[in-house]
């Protein structure tokens, strides 16, 4: 699929989506007690929300809503967690047979601009993408300083020889699906996750984004394409998302990839995905699966659990063992003070609050 690369301040390239309306439902609610939570505590989280620059936190037991504050229909960039959704999708189209995940990239074609691709680094299979274990260190758009600090040089590791946590993974990830299907990755999601459970705010509408533009501004869509083609010819993949809609994708994998009866990726490809591949935290057992970091089973917690931040402030978090999604958001589009180190003690209310 090609897109206009015309760029002014942002240039907007709004597609006209003409799928089947199908309806919007909200999650259904139920009280703190029903979840096995104690409303005195969860009035201290509310409190500490309230100080704490948080513009959202959704808690969801068992598919029903028992915690609802702040604006939780409010659409926020979501940073990278991004990437689990693109994960899902990854899992629909392997089980149709679109996408081999054994493919290298010398097989689908990839390289990037120079310094180009070496003949080893083209190796990588679509599989050490998946898990940031590719072994190219070319530049990539959307990188933040912390990713920088710790990047290997180009040729340090093999194809899945060595964890990095690569946005040139994640971004390559998107175009080879959307080469694949030939459709935009915001549209494949609107049609395969965002219809089948009936979200209520995302449209699947998007636009490109110039990043290498200061005074560039992120548009207000769905989807954004941001391109920093100095670095890379592939650019990251921003979504905006309300918490309502990011905690029905939660509790889709709480159902082990079901919907209202319905298979919507396959249970095989969401156990798989949140299969730990590489030991990230050893002091905390955190590993990272394909695009979803994993709290591996230890002495301390008998289930895994998983979940992907965002810009260290944003979270999903699905935790089956406790039947449990969680959504926290920050108006990180604006200004706001909120503090990573906030996100841990909110956590920690949170499951201080069960009974």
């Amino acid at each position: 699929m090609k897109f206009s690369s015309v760029f002014l301040v942002v240039l907007f390239v709004l597609n006209s989506v003409a799928f089947t309306q199908v309806p919007k439902t909200r999650l259904s609610e139920m009280s703190a007690e029903q979840a096995g939570f104690n409303t005195d505590s969860l009035k201290k989280l509310e409190h500490y929300l309230e100080s704490s620059g948080s513009s959202a936190l959704l808690l969801v037991y068992d598919g029903q809503v028992f915690f609802d504050w702040g604006k939780t229909d409010q659409k926020h960039v979501i940073h990278s967690i991004r990437k689990a959704l693109l994960s899902s999708l990854y899992g629909i189209f392997v089980e149709k047979g679109v996408i081999d995940t054994s493919a290298t990239l010398a097989d689908l074609g990839i390289d990037d601009i120079e310094p180009s691709l070496t003949p080893r680094e083209k190796q990588a299979t679509v599989a050490d993408l998946l898990k940031s274990r590719s072994g190219v260190y070319h530049n990539a758009a959307a990188v933040s300083r912390g990713m920088l600090a710790g990047k290997p040089e180009r040729g340090s590791f093999k194809p899945n020889e060595h964890f990095y946590y690569n946005n040139w993974d994640f971004n390559t990830l998107g175009y080879i699906l959307e080469m694949k299907t030939g459709e935009s990755i915001y549209d494949l999601f609107y049609e395969e996750i965002a219809l089948p459970l009936g979200m209520l705010h995302y449209q699947g509408r998007f636009a490109e984004l110039d990043g290498e533009d200061e005074k560039a501004k992120l548009p207000d869509t769905d989807g954004v394409y941001q391109y920093e083609k100095s670095k890379s010819k592939y650019p990251a993949y921003h979504f905006r998302m309300s918490a309502h809609d990011l905690a029905k994708y939660g509790v889709l994998y709480l159902n082990d990839g079901r919907w209202n009866g319905k298979q919507i990726v396959p249970k095989s490809w969401v156990e798989a995905s949140t299969t730990s591949y590489s030991l990230t935290n050893k002091y905390v057992n955190i590993g990272y699966g394909m695009l979803w970091s994993v709290l591996i089973p230890n002495e301390q917690r008998k289930t895994k659990s998983f979940y992907h931040t965002g810009a260290g402030v944003h979270m999903l978090g699905v935790y089956p063992g406790s039947k449990l999604v969680m959504v926290h958001r920050v108006d990180t589009e604006g200004e706001n003070e909120f503090e990573q180190e906030r996100l841990y003690e909110i956590i920690s209310l949170i499951f201080a609050s069960q009974n």
